[in-house]
């Protein structure tokens, strides 16, 4: 599974200035955009939500389960991110909603010109490699975990809403322009997660398979750049460009999402771990799990085998 970077928390509302235990709404309004933060504290169920444009969503405290689309309905906990599109209605449960458990979620509503200026200024100043392959924004892949560059964005983002700076509109908008390009990122980087088709013009999806299937190895920047035709500088930059991290980056995932799988196996060692995801020191293994993941490989371990 991978790994989620949760958000930063913003403080409750005061007791005394809530206007609703369901879906309170405290809302901060600039030229483009309108930081809507809700809190919900007591049980709750199909409680309808639309807005008039785009909103992003991202879970602070707590847990929902989300009705959308005509979808099965999933959990939504604290570190994932939810998109929904304009005038679309979501419905929302609230299963364990308290007052000493509320609920706290964050919905950025986004002007619809920033999103369309900003889709084709990236698609005009830095246009991706391929026929018919634009910049812009997935509405099936709705539902992902924030990274840590998604999460940065956003806490900018909501500190940019909820400050008094004189230029926060201005601020806001640059890093409105990064949300889009991170979410656009991470959209792409979760088909590859989920194998899911992508644009066959890409020349990024030939490198994705070639490490999965290599994963054992030493894998090189030279070769995934002889795979995707491309020269090392300009394969770097496009691979970087189109799922937000370096190619080294993300073989390194790649491997630990691969260690995780086999450390569900209770009769692997950790060296065996260590050698059949090609690190060759046991104890940089151990290291750079531990950085990653905040516990050892034998912790994980331990903690998968236990549930």
């Amino acid at each position: 599974m991978p790994t989620k970077s949760l958000l930063n928390k913003v403080d409750l509302t005061h007791e005394k200035s809530l206007k609703t235990l369901v879906e309170n709404r405290t809302v901060f309004s600039l030229d483009h955009c309108e930081l809507n933060i809700f809190e919900t504290y007591e049980e709750s169920n199909l409680v309808p939500l639309k807005f008039n444009d785009l909103v992003v969503t991202s879970m602070l405290r707590g847990k929902k389960v989300m009705h959308l689309f005509d979808d099965p309905s999933f959990e939504y906990l604290p570190g994932e991110t939810v998109i929904v599109p304009q005038n679309v209605e979501m419905k929302i449960d609230f299963p364990e909603a308290t007052k000493n458990n509320p609920t706290q979620c964050i919905a950025l509503a986004i002007d619809k010109k920033i999103i369309i200026d900003t889709l084709d200024f990236l698609n005009d100043k830095y246009p991706k490699e391929g026929k018919n392959n634009y910049w812009k924004l997935d509405y099936e892949n709705y539902f992902f975990y924030n990274n840590v560059e998604l999460a940065s964005t956003i806490n900018k983002l909501i500190k940019d809403c909820m400050g008094t700076d004189i230029t926060k509109d201005a601020l806001a908008n640059l890093t409105l322009q990064e949300l889009i390009v991170r979410i656009i990122q991470t959209q792409t980087a979760k088909r590859f997660d989920d194998n899911l088709l992508i644009d066959s013009n890409s020349p990024i999806a030939p490198t994705v398979e070639y490490i999965r299937k290599n994963i054992r190895e030493n894998i090189n920047l030279k070769e995934l750049s002889e795979k995707a035709c491309m020269s090392t500088t300009s394969f770097y930059r496009h691979f970087k460009r189109e799922l937000g991290m370096s190619p080294i980056e993300y073989i390194l995932n790649e491997k630990l999402k691969f260690a995780k799988k086999l450390l569900s196996n209770p009769s692997l060692q950790v060296n065996e771990v260590s050698y059949a995801t090609g690190f060759e020191d046991c104890n940089y293994f151990i290291r750079l799990f531990k950085k990653y993941e905040g516990v050892t490989p034998k912790q994980y371990q331990l903690m998968n085998f236990s549930r």
